[in-house]
């Protein structure tokens, strides 16, 4: 059976009390780690960037189409100029100057056809555009409010960790100033347990939060002082006191 100093066994709530510390610190980093303003804020942002590249690839799309529209138009338009200069220049037979009368008109109502694709085209691609701006007004604003979220939550877990710094060195110090034997029996409990030691106050331990029963009251009772006794129904370490009986 282990033993320490009576003395020694109280120093165990101190270190306690620091781990206690950590813990609780660990907790508060933890959630703002998971906070669910960042889980949903990335749920949105990815989204609002899947419908933005929707809208992208769609006013692309709609970009090429109107760069081939266009490129029919100038075709038209160019065989047209090229017809009207042939039959402007009055030579060739007269069924042949008709027939060109005839394809220009035809290619008129062609380019004409065209220009109202082309116009149509135009109207969606604006649409298409208006479109994306408001999509990425709303990516932009989603991303704004995540920076915010986020700079927030950084700061906050910077002070916790600069807090848990200050806290670890206080720890480390505060072991040193331990008997060896005992700190073993401590780390071995609060790494098996969760929680390395707690008060024995008034036949209620403090690890459990549970009186203990009148048999197991009276063995921890029988103990002696430098024994290190547990608690029967947590694990921890139970530090007695005279006064707390």
């Amino acid at each position: 059976m282990a033993k320490a100093a009576p003395a020694e066994q109280l120093k165990l709530l101190e270190l306690q009390g620091l781990d206690a510390r950590l813990k609780s610190l660990a907790g508060r980093r933890k959630v703002l780690e998971t906070d669910p303003r960042i889980t949903d804020l990335t749920d949105a942002l990815s989204v609002a960037n899947g419908e933005l590249g929707a809208a992208k690839v769609a006013v692309h799309d709609a970009e090429a189409e109107l760069r081939r529209a266009e490129a029919d138009v100038e075709q038209v338009a160019s065989r047209i100029e090229r017809d009207e200069t042939r039959l402007n220049s009055g030579t060739g037979l007269s069924k042949d100057l008709v027939a060109l009368q005839s394809d220009i008109a035809s290619l008129n109502k062609r380019r004409s056809d065209l220009e109202d694709v082309e116009l149509e085209i135009l109207e969606r691609l604006d649409t298409l555009r208006e479109r994306q701006a408001a999509q990425q007004a709303i990516v932009d604003d989603i991303q704004g409010s995540f920076g915010s979220i986020r700079a927030e939550l950084d700061e906050a877990i910077a002070e916790i960790a600069a807090e848990e710094t200050v806290v670890r060195g206080q720890r480390a110090a505060f072991a040193d100033t331990l008997e060896g034997g005992l700190l073993a029996v401590y780390e071995k409990t609060i790494a098996k347990r969760g929680v390395g030691a707690a008060r024995l106050f008034h036949g209620k331990s403090e690890g459990s939060g549970m009186m203990l029963s009148p048999g197991d009251l009276a063995e921890v009772k029988a103990a002696a002082e430098d024994e290190i006794v547990f608690c029967p129904d947590s694990g921890v370490i139970l530090v007695r006191s005279a006064e707390w009986n």
